[in-house]
Order: C-alpha cells, then structure tokens, then sequence
C-alpha cells in the first residue's frame, strides 16, 4: 500500500516550480501551567507579500512535521499542537502553477487524496490541535484548519474563503465535507458558492467568528499570544467551547436546493463546480466524513481534467498578473506627474469619474459645464457619494472633508484648467462636439497637460486632427459604473507619444484600474465585441425569431446577464449609437436594426418590463417590431453569435487592435463580467470548436487553458 510520503514525492515530479512551503516546529509552554505545546509555522521564506501555498512537497513538509507532532503526543511529551502561518499569510491553497500542468486523471486524483491524507492527521492525533488564523486564508489553507478541533481568528484578517468554485474546482481537501457539518448547510452553502459566485467575494476575520468557523477572535496585534492564552484556558477547562447543533433534516435539503438556484442564477449550468460542490454537500448530511472526502477527491480529479478549470486559472493569471503589466505599455519613467485633473462635463459619467480621481490620486479635481446649474449638481453628486461613504465606515470625518475639498465646479475652463496636468472630457458621444471641446481645452491647459477622453467608440485619431498638438491626445474609456468595473481601454492614436501614454498608463496604475493598450479602432475592444455579438441576436430577432428564444440562446455560456438585459443596461440609445458607428466603419458585418431604431425614436428606455417579476418584453415595444418569418432554434442562434464573435476577434488580432488574445480577454473579464470558466471567451470558443470552424484553428497552442497534450 502506498504511503502518503510516497505517494507526495511522487506527485512533486509533476510540480516542478513549486514554490516549497516549509512547516517548522518549535516548542513552548504554555501560560496557566497548561503543558508543553507544539506549533508548526508554515512558511515558505519569501516576503510578507508572498503567499505560502500548497504543492506535493509543501505537503510533504507538512507531513513530516506531524510525524514529529505525533510522536510527540503518543508519548505524552505534549498537550496539544498548533498550527499558523507567517505574519499576514496563513496560506492560500493549492499551486495553481502545478495544477495546470496535470495530463492524467490519475494524477489528479493523487493530489486530491495527498492533500487529505496529510489533513486528515491532524484531526487524529491524540492530542487537540488547534488553528490560528493569523493572516490571509484561502482554499487549502482554509481547510487545513477545518482538520483542526479548535481555531482563532485575528480581527485583522483581510481575506478568509474558498474560492474553488470561482475558479472551476470543488473545496477539495475537506471544504465541502467539514464545513456544512461545523456550521450548518446554509452558511456553508454561502461561503462555497454565493461567495465565490459573487465575484470571489471573501469574508474578513469577525465575519470568520461571526459564522463560527472559528471559535475565538482577537486583535492582530497580539493575536498570537492572545490565542496561545486561550488555548491554554480551553485546555485547562476554563473556557468551554461550544458549537451549535446542526440541523440535518429538511433545513439541509433546503439550502442545498437554494444553493442550486443561485448557481443557476450565476452560471445556468454552464460551469459543473458549484453543482458537484452541491452533491458533496448534500451527501455530507449524514456525517460520514470518509465518504465525502472520497468524493472530493474524485471531483477534484474530474474537474482538473475539465477545460472549465483551465480556463479558470487562465483567468486568474490574466486578472493577477497580466493586467500588473499591460502588454505595450511604455517606459513608466516617462510619465509625468500630475497633481490636478480637470474634466469636461458634470453628468453621471463624468461625475463619477470625479469621485475615482479624487479617491485615488487625491489631487484637486474641478468639473465644468456649460450652466451653473449641471456644475452644483455634479459636484453634488460627489459630495453625497462621500457621506456616503463615510456612513459606511470607508473614510472617517476628516478623510471626507478633505475629498469634498478637492472637488470643485467652474463654468470658466480658462481658469479652471489652467494649471491641470491632466484634463478628460465625457461629454455627448458626437465627433464634433468632442472636437470642439478639446479645441477649447488646448487654448487655456498648460503645454505638458494630456487631453483624455471617454469616448466609447469614436476616432481618437480624428478627434485630435485639429488640434495643434495632437500627440498629447489619449482614449481613456472607462466603464460603467466606474467604482465596480476594473478595466480602463487605454487607446493609442496616430500621434499620440509615449510621453503621453506613459502617464496616461501611470494615472491608471494609481486609480487601482486594469488597463489595457489599445489600437484605435471602432468601438476598440469591448463594445465592438458585445456590438457584434448582441447584433446577431438582434439580427434573428428581426428576421422573426421570438426574442425569448433569442435571448435564452447565450444561456449555455453561464454569461452574467442575457443579451436583452445586458441591451437595456447599456440603453438602447447608446447601442444603436454604437452599432452606427460599427456599420459605418464595416457595414459588412455590423448590421443597424431597424426595430432597435424605432425603439429609439420612440423614446423607449428598456425592451423588458418586470412587472411580474420575469422579464417579459414590453407591449409598446412589441408593437414597434415589424419582422420577418424566418424562425431560428436557440442552437441556431447562439452558433451564429459565436461565430460572429470569434470572425471579430480573429479581424481584431489582425489589425492589431491589442496585442494578443490574452487582451481580448482580460478585457471581457474586467470590462464587461464575463466569468473566468470561459476564459474570457477566446478558450471556450477553442474548447467548443467555434474557432477552428471559423477560421480553421484556434487562438491558443495546446496547454493554454486547456489539459497539456
């Protein structure tokens, strides 16, 4: 029978950069007179920053540190054992580098089960263990504590979660097994899947107590001795801990079947990992802990062989890596200082856009427009934003007072603008409007100012034709709402300069965005994408395909909202401005419904109403519609949509519009919410054979985002 030490030194051959997390332990007696106790450290030797990871051989240092710990405990030499991490790292789970590189189910499954067979020792000692959160905890490092009888958490923990699920895979080293049976289905259900469905959302250390995953919380800054003193009174028996019943009749079923609901609210059955997550819960009913940590094991090995998770590291790799160094971005040392922003306009966009500046660059921010009336009520807007987020606890008293300071309105642009380093407009999308603004703009801002603008879809290069100095002149498009959306298009015209885009680049950097270099091009990246995509649907509507048939087709992809929904949160203004634009630069391809402009025309805001409570198009607009007789099947749609959205992004990286699919698809991730189990889009479109029907091959070599051959 193969031990767990061979079975880990095995599985280190096919993780051949893993970063090795050492597991060291010391000795120390604990206060009260509570016993000799032993506490191993996981620590892989980097910086603070660094995270501590798991892989075969940090598993095996783990493994052997509690060959030592048992020992121990079987000869009485200790009372109990403790497990923490470095200051500020507790460990974040599993190498994802290592993961990637798996071919075989088989060895797939052996992480799965090496990861449990070295867990699984600390809950069978013969002494208590304890865990002490002492810094950021994620997958693994979340449930190696689960293993544990006790644990404490520092109140100074900025991310606790299992993130699997998000990613494409289970909690797979006792996560889904565990934690239903510590704190009940329904809280387990939201920390597996609600929060990783909601963009990965993570809880902080109190809310780690509050859902009694831990069983004390204590300060960061004696966290460690705080909980060594309260491990020492639990031992004692002053300090009873006492854990809630569970429920395990139909309270369980219900939260499970709520827990499917969300994830086919989420993801519509596109991505399996929230639904085998869900069936290990479900099982873990009955308390039989072997079984479910057999069925990780094998959803473990099932879903690394899948392409959902490919795609999910592929995703995390551009959000957390590619996007800290933009492709084609210039020497930063070129950029230059800005310490004021102007902006042109005082609507929403620009207003928001007044909030972001002033929060993250905290320089002096004025708005102007063409009343005084628009100017107060820009800077209204602002104003209130900040008490709101005072109210929430984000900035205190004095904080609010000086980022109210900073935003200030003028009607008069030469006084105003006079010394600004960096000036955006957002005002209506109209070519000559923009050229007329930034014509003013350039007469009264200083020689060195850049000149952004938030165009969506028109000419960078024709917008600064007219302008005596056109190479300061950048697109800076941002999206809406500007707090929640992380991707910034930064768009290159003919002349602009590297000085320019340096700092356009570095202006991004400090305003906490994605940004990505962008050629200029109509509609640039993402609204040339969601243009042609939602132009097919809207095409096979108007030859007569019911709209609910249409907009249902796209559901198969798990995209966070359906083409009707994502039409109306847009407008339907801005699309059939947008797809005027597309048609005019290739009417070839971008067609402009005719239904969609009577819409328009008669001042429709929406084609759904809610009333109730499911979409249903509206009666006026369904009046407006005339067309045709020609019924598609919703497989007939969505290959049409696909394909249409592969041919645009082959034509893009033609043109050179971005440098590299990886762009394409950071930017339908941060840009647009596209989920991370496509990876973006470009590997679905490979892994369902859309590219190479397309254009006879795919867009990534074997391996990327995809089992390596």
């Amino acid at each position: 029978m193969t031990t767990t030490a061979e079975l880990l030194k095995g599985a280190a051959e096919l993780f051949p950069d893993e970063v090795v997390t050492q597991a060291h332990v010391r000795h120390l007696d604990l206060p009260q007179g509570a016993g000799r106790f032993a506490l191993i450290t996981l620590d892989n030797g980097f910086d603070h920053s660094k995270p501590t990871t798991f892989g075969p051989a940090s598993l095996a240092n783990l493994n052997t540190a509690v060959d030592q710990v048992e020992k121990e405990a079987a000869n009485g030499e200790i009372v109990a054992v403790g497990l923490t991490g470095k200051p500020f790292i507790f460990a974040v789970g599993a190498d994802l580098k290592g993961v990637e590189l798996l071919k075989k189910h088989e060895e797939a499954l052996a992480i799965g089960k090496g990861g449990h067979d070295v867990f699984k020792r600390l809950s069978g000692l013969a002494v208590p263990t304890f865990a002490y959160y002492n810094g950021a905890a994620m997958g693994g490092g979340v449930e190696v504590g689960l293993h544990c009888t006790y644990r404490t958490v520092s109140k100074a923990v900025p991310a606790f979660g299992l993130p699997e699920v998000f990613l494409g895979l289970v909690p797979g080293w006792g996560g889904c097994a565990l934690l239903p049976n510590l704190i009940g289905p329904e809280s387990a259900v939201k920390v597996i899947i609600e929060n990783s469905l909601n963009q990965n959302r993570q809880l902080k250390g109190p809310q780690v107590f509050e859902l009694g995953i831990a069983d004390a919380l204590f300060e960061g800054a004696d966290f460690l001795e705080e909980s060594l003193k309260w491990t020492a009174s639990v031992l004692k028996g002053d300090i009873e801990v006492e854990r809630a019943d569970i429920d395990r009749g139909e309270a369980w079923d219900n939260a499970v079947a709520q827990g499917k609901a969300f994830a086919d609210s989420k993801v519509h059955g596109a991505a399996p990992a929230a639904y085998r997550a869900l069936d290990i819960i479900a099982a873990a009913k009955n308390g039989d802990l072997r079984a479910g940590f057999d069925a990780e094991d094998k959803a473990l090995a099932d879903l690394i062989m899948g392409g959902e998770l490919r795609s999910g590291i592929y995703s995390f790799n551009l959000v957390q890596k590619r996007a800290k160094r933009p492709a084609g971005a210039p020497d930063k040392n070129l950029a230059r200082p800005v310490s004021k922003v102007g902006i042109v306009g005082a609507g929403l966009m620009a207003s928001q856009l007044a909030l972001l500046f002033a929060r993250r660059l905290e320089v002096p921010v004025v708005l102007t427009d063409i009343d005084q009336e628009r100017v107060d009520k820009g800077v209204g807007y602002v104003h209130e934003e900040i008490d709101k987020l005072h109210l929430k606890g984000r900035v205190n008293q004095d904080g609010a007072n000086r980022l109210k300071a900073l935003v200030t309105g003028s009607l008069d642009k030469a006084t105003a603008f006079a010394d600004a380093d960096f000036v955006i407009e957002a005002v209506f999308e109209e070519m000559g409007i923009k050229q007329k603004v930034f014509a003013e703009v350039e007469a009264v801002v200083p020689e060195h100012a850049i000149l952004a603008t938030n165009t969506s879809s028109l000419s960078i290069t024709e917008m600064a034709s007219q302008l005596k100095n056109p190479e300061r002149v950048v697109g800076f498009h941002f999206f809406n709402p500007v707090a929640i959306l992380p991707l910034l298009e930064i768009i290159r015209a003919e002349k602009t300069d590297d000085a320019s885009l340096a700092t356009a680049f570095a202006v991004a950097r400090k305003l906490r965005k994605t940004s990505v270099l962008v050629k200029d091009a109509p509609a640039f990246v993402v609204n040339r994408i969601l243009t042609r995509f939602m132009g097919s649907v809207l095409g096979a509507i108007d030859e007569g395909t019911p709209v609910e048939v249409a907009d249902r087709a796209l559901a198969p992809l798990g995209l966070p909202m359906s083409p009707v929904v994502l039409l109306d949160l847009v407008g339907p203004a801005v699309a059939h401005h947008v797809a005027g634009t597309l048609n005019a630069a290739f009417p070839e391809r971008f067609g402009v419904s005719e239904n969609l402009g009577r819409v328009v025309e008669a001042g429709k805001r929406n084609l759904y109403r809610y009333d109730s409570g499911a979409p249903e198009l509206d009666a006026e607009v369904a009046e407006l519609f005339q067309v045709g007789d020609t019924v598609l099947t919703e497989e007939q749609v969505r290959d049409r949509a696909l394909d249409a959205i592969a041919e645009e992004i082959f034509l893009m990286l033609d043109e050179g519009v971005v440098a590299e699919p990886q762009d394409i698809d950071l930017c339908l991730i941060t840009g647009a919410g596209w989920p991370f189990h496509l990876g973006g889009i470009t590997p679905y479109l490979d892994r369902a054979g859309v590219s190479e029907r397309v254009r006879g091959r795919k867009f990534h070599a074997p391996g990327v985002a995809s089992v390596p051959a």
